[in-house]
C-alpha cells in the first residue's frame, strides 16, 4: 500500500505556468538548488517605456484628428455664414425691385394728381385720396426730384428742350416739364427739364452797328 499522509494521497503539485514544466519530462523544472524554476519577466522600465511611447503616438493622432474636424468645422460655419448673407442680401433685393415696379406703374397717376393740383382741381374727397395715396409712396421710399434752377445732370435729367441764355454760367435746367421720382438711391424715371447753355457769342463791335 503507497503511503498516505493523513488520509491523503501524496501528489506532486499542480504546476499553472507552462514555462515552469520540462518539455520532455513533463515534471516541473527545477533549479540547480533543487527549487522550482521561476519563470523570466519582462523588464518592468521596458514595458512602461513602451507603454508611454504608444500613448503619446495616441494622443498626437487624436490632437491632430481634433484639429482637422476643428477646421472642418470652422469652415462649414463660414459657409453657412456666407450663405445666409447672400440669401439676406438677395431677399432684400427681390423686394426693392418688386416695390419699384410697383411704384413706377403708378408714376403716371401722381402726374394726373400733379396737374390737378397745379390747376386747382384737386379739391374734395379726391384730394383726400391723392393726399393718400402720395403718403402712401413716400412712406415705400418714392420721392420726387428736379427743380428749376439746378444744375443739369445727365444722370438725373433727361433735356427735352434745348438753348442758350446769358442768364446763366453752366448747363441748368431753366423749367421742369415732368418731376423726376427715385427710391433710394435708384433713379426710377429722370427729371425731364429744358436746359440752357451759357451764351459764349461775343458782343457786337461799333463797326457791325454802322
Amino acid at each position: 500500500m503507497p503511503p498516505r499522509d493523513n488520509g491523503h494521497e501524496h501528489s506532486e503539485p499542480v504546476i499553472r505556468d507552462n514555462r515552469k514544466i520540462d518539455p520532455e519530462t513533463g515534471r516541473a523544472r527545477v533549479s540547480s538548488d533543487g527549487k522550482p524554476e521561476q519563470p523570466a519577466e519582462a523588464p518592468a522600465d521596458g514595458a512602461a517605456a513602451g507603454a508611454g511611447a504608444g500613448t503619446t503616438g495616441e494622443d498626437a493622432e487624436l490632437q491632430a484628428q481634433l484639429a482637422e474636424r476643428t477646421a472642418d468645422l470652422q469652415r462649414l460655419q463660414a459657409e453657412y455664414t456666407n450663405y445666409r448673407r447672400r440669401v439676406e442680401r438677395d431677399r432684400v433685393a427681390m423686394r426693392e425691385q418688386a416695390v419699384a415696379g410697383a411704384l413706377t406703374e403708378l408714376l403716371p397717376v401722381l402726374d394726373d394728381i400733379g396737374r390737378a393740383r397745379d390747376h386747382g382741381e384737386l379739391t374734395g374727397g379726391f384730394a383726400k385720396v391723392a393726399e393718400s395715396l402720395e403718403a402712401a409712396v413716400t412712406k415705400l421710399g418714392l420721392s420726387p426730384f428736379g427743380q428749376k434752377g439746378e444744375p443739369f445732370d445727365p444722370t438725373v435729367h433727361e433735356a427735352l428742350m434745348h438753348s442758350y441764355s446769358p442768364d446763366v454760367t453752366e448747363p441748368t435746367a431753366v423749367e421742369v416739364l415732368q418731376l423726376g421720382y427715385r427710391m433710394g438711391d435708384r433713379v426710377l424715371r429722370p427729371a425731364r427739364v429744358a436746359v440752357a447753355e451759357p451764351d459764349d457769342a461775343p458782343p457786337a463791335s461799333a463797326d457791325d452797328d454802322n
